[in-house]
């Protein structure tokens, strides 16, 4: 067991689906901060609605 913090950042689904139990995620309009596995995050409804909310209002750049 290890007890001590680590804060990563990945692409690989199996690594952060093994090893996180915290998911932190910033968006443009705010940040989630939630303490569950990483499957629960992304299948939670609650999570999915807040997601919508600070990604719904992002503005995109055209150049």
């Amino acid at each position: 067991d290890f007890s001590e913090e680590v804060l990563f950042t990945s692409h690989d689904h199996e690594f952060v689906a093994t090893v996180a139990n915290r998911i932190i995620e910033f968006t443009p309009n705010g940040v989630i901060d939630r303490s569950m596995t990483f499957e629960e995050y992304l299948e939670d409804a609650n999570v999915q609605q807040q997601r919508d909310q600070l990604y719904e209002s992002r503005v995109e750049l055209q150049l």
